[in-house]
């Protein structure tokens, strides 16, 4: 075999997994059908649009807080091929970066779409017409997602568009229409709106990021509402015409009431797609399920040496997901013992304020009838948050009934991304609400928060309200 593994992708979970297979010893292949390295998540993902968030909220601030804080500024306008200009350069760093991860490795990368030939053989075909193959001990299938098109609107990468396209705009539309409330929309919507632009969103469900906590997706509406942003929720898109540069959406109600939106550019984010095109998976028996490819709880496909992680695979499509599968399995071939708890992947929406959850939904424990309690603790009562202008949202705290072990910490706020890892260091050892009330917590700062409302979970005691 010219390789131990060799791993078909190269985003999170692929590079991470090459990586984790290179320090245990395995002689490891990467094979990317792009140039550069990093998949969606590092070019066209989470870290551009990072980039755009955080670029067009200190423009934000600029415009609307900083008098607050005596700072006073004339002129002040978007530069905004500068904007994307550094974007781009963000990518890069990224890129480069894992570029030398793979040479510091010695990890091999092989640029070409990878195929089966069969279980052990890949075959590699190059931008430039040329093949090789290569014969491997195990794989591992790491080809991420694609973004869901509407069946009866493709995307013409020109006026309607994925999210792909939105952070390589070449001017800050006029009136973005967004459909779809889940993160990308979210994200995306929240840049152009600070930017200056008419952003309204046609969400389907009942709420706002609808796969987290009922109250998250409330209170960020609340926000998006402040900011400008119209928002429809319970709407089901019938349709989306384009006429020039013009972009009509035709939506309804429940109720069958007509909506019809007007706009220069629609950002259609329903969701992702498992990518395995290209695969050739028929040619070692490996089939799917609703497009995904299933796997065993080694994350083994049918096929005893060919595993799969990340998008491709059950669950939810998160990068931080796709990396511990990665290392997971890496450390399955080398005779270790490793675990993931899926319950305990974090979710992440980088809106400003951001939201963060980990663990059970209020939702969720309501349906399968667990007893609990909740405790709750809003920004505006903190006074870190006071000092910093950041006074929306709240923390909310899931606790058993019975036993007080927090089941589910759900934020948003200010630094949210960042605060939700206490959440899930409590929840893997398994603290109880009282444990993390009694932790100091220092003053000032957003996680006294979390400490606060782990205190109206354990005894509806919180000093500050």
């Amino acid at each position: 075999m010219d390789y131990n593994v060799t791993i078909i992708g190269s985003g999170p979970g692929g590079y991470v997994a090459a990586i984790r297979c290179a320090q245990l010893g395995f002689k490891t292949a990467l094979i990317e059908k792009y140039d550069t390295l990093g998949g969606t998540c590092l070019n066209v993902g989470c870290i551009p649009s990072k980039a755009m968030l955080d670029s067009s909220e200190h423009f934000a601030n600029a415009k609307e807080n900083f008098k607050a804080h005596g700072i006073n500024v004339q002129g002040l306008k978007v530069d905004f091929a500068a904007m994307v200009a550094r974007k781009a350069d963000v990518v890069k760093q990224n890129v480069d970066g894992i570029a030398f991860l793979m040479k510091k490795n010695k990890v091999d990368v092989h640029h070409g779409i990878g195929s089966f030939v069969d279980k052990n053989t890949i075959k590699i075909l190059a931008k430039d017409g040329s093949e090789k193959k290569i014969t491997t001990e195990y794989v591992i299938i790491a080809t991420g997602s694609k973004p869901t098109p509407l069946p009866f609107a493709p995307f013409d990468k020109k006026r309607i568009i994925s999210s792909t396209e939105a952070l390589e705009l070449k001017e800050i539309p006029k009136h973005l229409i967004v459909i779809g409330g889940g993160v990308i929309g979210m994200e995306l919507g929240s840049v152009y709106s600070r930017l200056g632009s008419k952003v309204t969103v046609v969400e389907f469900l009942d709420n706002l990021i609808p796969t987290m906590d009922g109250t998250l997706g409330k209170e960020l509406q609340k926000v998006a509402k402040k900011m400008g942003m119209d928002i429809y929720l319970g709407h089901k898109v019938t349709s989306v015409n384009v006429k020039g540069k013009e972009v009509t959406v035709t939506a309804e109600d429940k109720q069958g009431k007509a909506l019809e939106l007007k706009g220069d550019y629609c950002l259609v984010s329903i969701g992702r797609q498992p990518y395995t095109e290209g695969l050739n998976l028929s040619a070692v028996g490996i089939g799917l399920d609703k497009g995904r490819i299933p796997v065993d709880e080694h994350l083994r496909t049918s096929v005893d040496n060919i595993y799969a992680i990340g998008d491709v695979i059950r669950g939810p499509m998160l990068a931080h997901k796709a990396e511990e599968e990665g290392v997971f399995v890496a450390e399955r071939l080398a005779g270790q013992k490793p675990h993931i708890n899926y319950l305990l992947i974090p979710g992440v929406v980088y809106t400003w304020p951001e939201v963060a959850s980990v663990g059970y939904t209020e939702e969720q424990l309501k349906e399968s009838g667990r007893a609990y309690k909740t405790g709750k603790f809003p920004y505006k009562a903190l006074g870190r948050a006071r000092a910093s202008m950041d006074t929306d949202g709240l923390v909310k705290i899931l606790a058993d009934k019975n036993t007080d072990e927090i089941l589910g910490v759900h934020i948003i706020g200010a630094r949210a991304a960042d605060m939700i890892a206490a959440g899930v260091t409590a929840m893997e050892f398994r603290a109880a609400a009282e444990d993390v009330a009694r932790m100091s917590h220092a003053h000032p700062t957003y996680m006294e928060a979390v400490k606060e409302a782990c205190l109206a979970a354990t005894a509806n005691r919180p000093i500050h309200i």
